[in-house]
């Protein structure tokens, strides 16, 4: 899809699509139902005082919590059993989580996770139902006015903030509530921050309420997770009028947030802003991971493992395409690679020779050296084109002076490299961009011009950089890739490729109901020849065939819509696509890592125009259908899932797929650097159970044995979810009893030899 930097993403993004982007567009599809949790640690936290009758509640058949009626139904480790379909808390009446089954309910962490480490837990059945957390909507102030109302507040700033006492997610009553500006919506929310509306660990944040009701009230507000569980919830008295409402909150748990508001007597809720539903404000908690797993030492930074594509301009006075469009935000997430331009066309627009190596000056985000670039050399100018515009499509009049420009950008790429990058080992070209023949920068000319414009790129880049890994073919779905490797490795093509990159699509959309694993049959057993691991093993027999051994396999493109045929509006998406999104986009990446991928681009930063809604991580706040370098931007849960999945896989090599594993179950394993601990990725998928028309199912679990120790052996691992949430987990004979789930599942153990035998080596891969 979009290529480099913003602008040029503007050109190119409409018809840099290939097959899969021409589908996204031609379906429609159904949204799904709410869902529930799998995650570690909650506490339930109010502004006001609690309700008298809770502290003993843990002792009674029936008891108050999050403003509702529980009978107890069984102790931890029974089955809580009832008619018809209800929700379930599990833990005690402060700490707890809150699920919803149909018929019967195991009351253990194995299902619900341990909301109450230490606790004696039990399992509690919802009497009343719940409160709606909206009954209506408000007419409001315009986007701009609505998406600078909080943030601007010098009030907000003002607030010194101290983590409230207690454990899990808490807030405090308000710590200041003060007068502002007339003109808005009823209710507003925020968490303002450095504009990624993200959080360390335990650190205090302020969340914000802006309430405009013509009589005082009563604001009720809840916090729910990824499998839409209510984290924290309290409740606070308003005055007539504008009033900002500050509240101190920490967390110990990591993951997504979404907040939800409403009067008592005004009622209302808070409203859409950009491509974020009503309803919610968001923001997230990143999870701290070096109990387990302590930072990695990387011989060379350029073994990262995860880069990105799009920008997001959060500092106050920047604006697209102007400063620093990568961080905080790429750092909070834990991306290291991004694309940097030295296409020809964009260097030398007018004619020959007016790129100077010695003189062109990096990009001065780049110069701190933390973000790597990955180089991109696709299209040529007008000038050097057979027909006379600029062109993706067909090699140069002169391949001479294409060769002799392409020294020009390996001499300056190297002392770019020895200046900025210095712990880097090499530098990374990328010659194409999605070549496809019906996507958007389509190749029209011959094969032989094809590999003779590949040779005249390596053999200039070759000639000053000695630390040159110049990679293709970059077709935009990986059997795309297979296909033309098969009809141009026979005819030379591998000569002049270091390297692999290509873009990871695998389905027609790939979206929350065409997850990585789709199975296609009727019998429900067959695996579609395009899904992601068949069509990785495809790739990876053809790199051995035709590159070098241990040649690099970047995948710089692959990201997760909404389903083909939705849209962004006030309802949509739901809790549950979101949830799908999160776990899709993380088993998608974790499948190309663990087929033999080097490295793997998250795509896209914040939700933009001119493609199937929902590709961004992080909602796009100003602008209803997206927008490029965007200013507001707010975490779903897919982010927090990418931030987990870095800090537990970047600085990992692969050791692959684990053999024999049973149906429907997904496992891969990696090895910290340095023979390091195994990390294992595992997840259930049934396809049945996973689709928009049924709803994704998050409640779904499978029973799995994973060897992590030699027979005769006892200990504990450390277990993360897909949030970063960490639980320790005890194992007998070597082996730890897990319950599977369709968001992932992080194991960290000790014992590498294990592994050996376990586990199928991608074909071709070596540890780089």
């Amino acid at each position: 899809m979009s290529n480099g930097c913003e602008d040029r993403a503007r050109r190119t993004l409409a018809g840099a699509w290939g097959t899969h982007g021409r589908a996204l567009r031609a379906a429609t599809s159904m949204a799904a139902v709410m869902l529930s949790v799998f995650c570690a640690g909650q506490r339930s936290a109010s502004g006001a005082a609690p309700d008298a009758n809770v502290a003993k509640a843990s002792e009674k058949a029936e008891f108050s919590a999050d403003g509702r009626k529980w009978a107890t139904c069984a102790a931890e480790n029974g089955v809580c059993r009832f008619s018809g379909t209800r929700d379930v808390l599990y833990g005690t009446p402060e700490q707890h989580v809150v699920k919803n089954f149909s018929g019967s309910a195991d009351c253990n962490n194995g299902v619900f996770g341990d909301p109450a480490p230490g606790a004696d837990k039990r399992c509690a059945v919802a009497l009343t139902e719940r409160r709606a957390d909206a009954a209506g909507s408000n007419a409001s102030a315009s986007a701009s006015d609505r998406s600078t109302t909080l943030a601007s507040s010098p009030a907000v700033a003002a607030t010194e903030l101290k983590a409230p006492p207690g454990q899990g997610m808490r807030c405090s009553a308000p710590t200041s509530q003060v007068s502002t500006t007339a003109d808005g919506a009823l209710l507003e929310a925020d968490t303002p921050s450095d504009g990624t509306r993200l959080f360390a660990s335990a650190r205090p944040f302020a969340l914000v309420f802006v309430t405009r009701p013509t009589q005082a009230d009563t604001l009720v507000w809840q916090m729910r997770d990824s499998w839409n569980a209510v984290r924290a919830s309290g409740r606070f008295a308003v005055p007539a009028g504008a009033t900002l409402s500050t509240l101190s909150c920490a967390s110990t748990v990591a993951g997504y947030f979404a907040v939800s508001a409403s009067l008592e007597r005004a009622h209302g809720q808070l409203e859409s802003r950009g491509t974020r539903p009503a309803g919610i404000a968001t923001f997230g908690v990143l999870p701290d991971t070096a109990s387990a797993l302590p930072a990695v030492r990387f011989p060379s930074e350029d073994l990262h493992r995860f880069g990105g594509q799009g920008t997001a301009y959060l500092a106050p006075g920047q604006h697209c395409c102007d400063g620093d469009g990568y961080r905080p935000v790429y750092t909070a997430l834990g991306l290291s690679w991004v694309n940097d331009n030295r296409n020809w066309y964009v260097e030398e627009p007018k004619q020959s020779g007016t790129f100077n190596a010695a003189t062109k000056q990096l990009t001065p985000f780049f110069q701190r050296g933390d973000i790597m670039r990955l180089i991109q050399l696709d299209g040529i100018p007008a000038w050097a084109s057979p027909t006379g515009k600029e062109t993706h499509s067909y090699a140069p009049t002169s391949l001479a002076q294409m060769k002799e420009y392409m020294t020009r950008v390996g001499t300056e790429s190297n002392r770019v490299r020895t200046t900025y990058f210095p712990q880097q080992r090499d530098n990374y070209y990328q010659v194409t961009w999605e070549p496809d023949a019906d996507g958007g920068l389509p190749w029209r000319d011959s094969d032989a011009n094809f590999i003779a414009m590949y040779k005249a790129v390596w053999e200039g880049i070759h000639q000053t950089d000695p630390h040159a890994v110049v990679m293709g073919l970059t077709y935009s779905s990986v059997q795309g890739n297979v296909k033309w490797m098969r009809r141009l490795g026979p005819q030379g093509i591998g000569r002049y490729m270091d390297g692999m990159s290509i873009h990871g699509y695998y389905d027609i959309g790939t979206s929350p109901s065409h997850p990585p694993e789709r199975v296609a049959d009727t019998g429900n057993r067959g695996t579609v020849s395009g899904a992601l691991p068949a069509s990785m093993r495809a790739l990876r027999h053809e790199m051995r065939l035709y590159l070098k051994p241990g040649a690099p396999l970047f995948v710089t493109e692959t990201g997760i819509s909404y389903d083909i045929g939705e849209s962004y509006g006030k309802n949509t998406p739901s809790a549950n696509v979101l949830y799908a999104q999160a776990a899709v986009v993380a088993r998608t990446h974790l499948i190309l890592l663990g087929e033999g991928a080097d490295m793997t681009y998250i795509f896209y930063l914040a939700d933009m125009p001119d493609a199937a809604p929902g590709y961004g991580v992080f909602f796009e706040l100003d602008h209803p259908s997206g927008a490029y370098g965007p200013a507001r931007i707010s975490p779903k849960p897919a982010a927090l899932a990418v931030a987990a999945m870095t800090r537990i896989i970047d600085g990992t090599s692969t050791l692959g797929p684990l053999n024999a594993l049973p149906e429907g179950v997904y496992a891969y394993a990696f090895q910290r650097l340095g023979g390091g601990k195994i990390v294992t990725a595992l997840w259930t998928h049934d396809n049945d159970a996973w689709s928009a028309r049924s709803g994704f199912d998050a409640n779904r679990s499978v029973d799995y044995r994973l060897r992590v120790d030699a027979p005769g052996t006892a200990g504990n691992v450390s277990a993360f979810d897909m949030m970063g949430n960490a639980t320790s987990l005890p194992y007998r004979d070597g082996v730890v009893s897990l319950k599977l789930s369709p968001a992932p599942l992080y194991v960290v153990s000790g014992n590498a030899s294990v592994f050996k035998d376990a586990v199928t080596t991608p074909e071709g891969y070596v540890a780089r």
